[in-house]
């Protein structure tokens, strides 16, 4: 069964991402913590949570992806900028145990001038500050396209931040099409060898979700610039394939193309009517 679905506004709550989700025929979906920019978040609504929990029981949505805010940079030159990062991914991950099991995923930063090793470090250092073994949420480092000074930008540096992590168990990885593809993976003609090499370097027991989108520009752009289905360099008929490709067949993916409702209910359609049980 293919689990799919696409990034949902939070403004109104839990249980109206819920009914969202169905409307538009997702099964899973992604949202913001707190607005993307950063900020405080809004106080949890346990009864809202109730409401949506009742929601995903009946109609089995799950899992749900929270995704990070944007300005978060846990590898910043600052140091205030990486206490920032460490405190709002630290409440974020309390406030995910409202809706235990989930999925959280997160930029890994910019290392800013001061290399790939010391950013790395820093990235690890958090994780280790606030992953605990209580806690119900897998993280999720995002592989990145490689624009300015990003961490992220092969398998190899995810895999160094993996194994500096000490609850390596509560970690995995999620992997954004336009992003490997501006990268340099050339998931058109070449996925399988892709994922071979993901399998290698990193293991693919540690992928959980995909962020399905196309993209503007060629492969190897380093740009991160996201496309509507069948609108980029990346096109339909890869896409397709990345949702049928076997050792990706039962993981969550969700749409981050630049849509309105209407525009993800067309995509979630096109790529179910084109999913192969």
């Amino acid at each position: 069964m293919l689990k799919i679905g696409c990034h949902l506004s939070s403004s109104k709550g839990y249980e109206a991402m819920g009914k969202t989700a169905l409307e538009i025929g997702a099964d899973t979906f992604q949202f913001f913590t707190r607005n993307p920019r950063g900020g405080k978040a809004k106080a949890i609504d346990e009864n809202d949570v109730k409401k949506f929990l009742e929601i995903q029981k009946r109609s089995d949505i799950f899992p749900i992806v929270a995704h990070a805010p944007y300005t978060l940079n846990a590898c910043a030159a600052d140091s205030h900028l990486r206490d920032f990062a460490r405190e709002t991914m630290e409440d974020d991950l309390k406030r995910m145990e409202y809706t235990p099991g989930n999925l959280y995923n997160f930029h890994p930063g910019s290392h800013v001038k001061q290399g790939v090793e010391t950013g790395i470090q820093y990235i690890a250092d958090m994780l280790n500050q606030i992953l605990t073994k209580e806690q119900h949420t897998t993280v999720l480092l995002e592989t990145m396209s490689g624009k300015g000074s990003e961490i992220g930008r092969n398998f190899e540096e995810l895999r160094e931040i993996l194994d500096r992590v000490e609850l390596s168990d509560k970690m995995g990885v999620c992997l954004d099409t336009c992003h490997v593809w501006d990268g340099g993976y050339d998931i058109v003609n070449h996925l399988d060898e892709v994922l071979t090499e993901f399998d290698r370097v990193i293991g693919l027991s540690r992928l959980k979700a995909i962020h399905l989108n196309d993209s503007q520009n060629p492969l190897g752009a380093h740009k991160d610039r996201h496309a509507r289905i069948g609108e980029g360099c990346i096109g339909a008929e890869a896409l397709v394939r990345v949702v049928n490709h076997p050792a990706l067949k039962n993981l969550p993916f969700n749409l981050e193309t630049p849509n309105e409702l209407p525009g993800y209910a067309q995509e979630i359609r096109f790529m179910r009517e084109n999913y192969k049980e």
